[in-house]
C-alpha cells in the first residue's frame, strides 16, 4: 500500500514557527468576529439570515426607562399571539346541569363541563356550537364567557351522528364572534392552536400549540353503545394538547381563524399526541341546519338493515341464495309500509350491493354514501341480489321524520 504525499517536496524545509501560526490565526479570528457583528444589524434588515422564511416573527419591546436593579419587563408579540388575541374570548365553557333520580331528591348538579365557540350574533342572541355529547342530556346548560360572566343557554339543535349541537344565549354580553377560516386549505404540519376548558372551568381559556397531523382521518365511532360501528367521523389530527373540557372548543390557524371543532383525543397508555377535530367546512353546513331548522335533515329509504358479513356462511347460501362470490352487503330486515323502499319493491332479505355506483359492502358504507352524498327528494338507484339474481330499481328518498 502506498501513502501519497502532495508536499513531499519541501517536507526537509524550515517553515514557519507554531507561535506564528497561533498569532496570525488569532488575528483572523478576531477581525473575522468584528465583521460578523458589524454585518448582522444589515443583513437583518434585508431578511437573508439563516432561518429568514419563518413565519413566526417576534417583536420585542423593552422599557428602557426601567430603574436599574429590577427586573427587565418585555412586550413580546408573534403570530401565536395574535392568533390567541383574536380568537380566544370567542371560546366559552359550557355546563351540563341534571338533577338526581326523583327517589334521590337531589338539585341539579353539574354532570360535566365542555367547550365552546361563540361564532354568530344576531339581534339580541348569540350562537354557540359545540360537540352533541357536551350537552347531552342536560335539562340546563349555563354558559360561561371569556370574562367569567355566567348566562343561561338554551340548546337550538344537535346532531348525534357528526357530533355537532348549537346553543343559543342573550347577546348583551358578548362582544366578539369567531371567523371560519377554510379547512379544505389546510396542508401537513401547518402550526394550529387549540383553545378551551381542558379539565373544567379551573383551566379556562387554556392554550397549546401543534401542527396538523393528518387530514380526513375516519374515526370509527359506537353511536348507540352496542360495540358496533355505527359511523365514520371524518376528523382533523393534531398533536396540540386536547384533553376532557376541550370538547367543543376551537382549533385556529395562524391567522386566528377557526379551522375546526375539539372533539375527542384518542386515550391510550401507549398513544401521545393525537388530538381530532371536526373540520370546519364540514360542520358549517351542519351548524346552519341546526340553527335554522333544530336538527339535521337527512334521507332516509324506509328499511332496517343487517351486514351480511355478520350472518353465518350457511344462510349467506342457503336462505339468502348469493352467488359464493358475494359475502359482504346490507341485507334488508324489514320494510316499512309507504316508503320509498316499499314502493321501490324492496323486500325482505333482499341484499344491496350498490347504491348508483358506489359499491356497499356493509351498513357503514350505505349510510355514509345517503348522508353525504344525497338529500331528501333525490333518486337513487338500488343494485340488489333476491334469490340469487342481480336486480335494479330506483326510489326517491325521503326524510327519516317522514318515515
Amino acid at each position: 500500500m502506498g501513502y501519497y504525499d502532495d508536499g513531499r517536496a519541501g517536507r526537509n524545509q524550515r517553515g514557519p514557527s507554531k507561535s506564528g501560526y497561533f498569532l496570525a490565526s488569532l488575528a483572523g479570528l478576531i477581525l473575522g468576529a468584528l465583521l460578523v457583528i458589524i454585518a448582522l444589524p444589515k443583513l437583518a434588515d434585508y431578511d437573508i439570515l439563516p432561518g429568514g422564511e419563518s413565519n413566526e416573527q417576534v417583536h420585542i419591546e423593552q422599557n428602557d426607562e426601567q430603574p436599574k436593579g429590577q427586573n427587565v419587563s418585555l412586550n413580546i408579540t408573534t403570530d401565536v399571539t395574535k392568533a390567541v388575541d383574536k380568537a380566544q374570548d370567542t371560546v366559552v365553557g359550557i355546563t351540563n346541569i341534571q338533577s338526581g333520580s326523583f327517589w334521590e331528591e337531589e338539585s341539579a348538579q353539574p354532570a360535566g363541563t365542555g367547550s365552546g365557540v361563540i361564532y354568530k350574533k344576531s339581534g339580541d342572541k348569540a350562537y354557540i356550537v359545540t360537540n352533541y355529547h357536551v350537552i347531552e342530556g342536560a335539562q340546563q346548560l349555563e354558559v360561561t364567557l371569556a370574562d367569567g360572566t355566567k348566562v343561561p343557554a338554551k340548546m337550538r339543535g344537535g346532531d348525534i351522528w357528526t357530533d355537532l349541537a348549537v346553543v343559543e344565549i342573550d347577546g348583551k354580553n358578548v362582544k366578539k364572534v369567531a371567523e371560519f377560516g377554510d379547512s379544505d386549505a389546510l396542508k401537513i404540519g401547518e402550526p394550529v392552536i387549540a383553545i378551551g376548558n381542558p379539565l373544567g372551568l379551573e383551566f379556562s381559556g387554556s392554550v397549546t400549540q401543534g401542527v396538523i397531523s393528518g387530514l380526513e382521518r375516519a374515526i370509527p365511532v359506537d353511536i348507540n353503545g352496542d360495540n358496533m360501528i355505527d359511523w365514520q367521523a371524518e376528523v382533523l389530527q393534531t398533536d396540540a394538547a386536547i384533553n376532557p373540557g376541550n370538547s367543543g372548543g376551537a382549533l385556529v390557524n395562524i391567522a386566528g381563524q377557526v379551522i375546526g371543532i375539539n372533539s375527542m383525543k384518542i386515550a391510550q397508555s401507549a398513544v401521545e399526541g393525537i388530538g381530532l377535530s371536526i373540520p370546519i367546512n364540514f360542520a358549517k353546513p351542519i351548524i346552519d341546519s341546526l340553527e335554522k331548522n333544530g336538527k339535521m335533515v337527512r334521507p332516509a329509504m324506509g328499511v332496517t338493515l343487517r351486514n351480511v358479513n355478520e350472518i353465518p356462511a350457511y344462510h349467506q347460501q342457503e336462505t339468502l341464495k348469493l352467488p359464493r362470490e358475494i359475502n359482504d352487503g346490507a341485507m334488508v330486515e324489514q320494510v316499512m309500509p309507504n316508503t320509498p323502499a316499499s314502493k321501490a319493491g324492496l323486500q325482505e332479505f333482499d341484499v344491496i350491493v350498490k347504491l348508483d355506483n358506489q359499491a356497499v359492502r356493509d351498513i357503514l358504507e350505505l349510510r355514509k354514501y345517503m348522508y353525504n352524498k344525497k338529500k331528501v327528494g333525490d333518486k337513487v338507484e338500488v343494485t340488489f341480489y333476491r334469490s340469487g339474481k342481480k336486480q335494479k330499481t330506483t326510489m326517491t328518498l325521503t326524510s327519516e321524520e317522514a318515515l
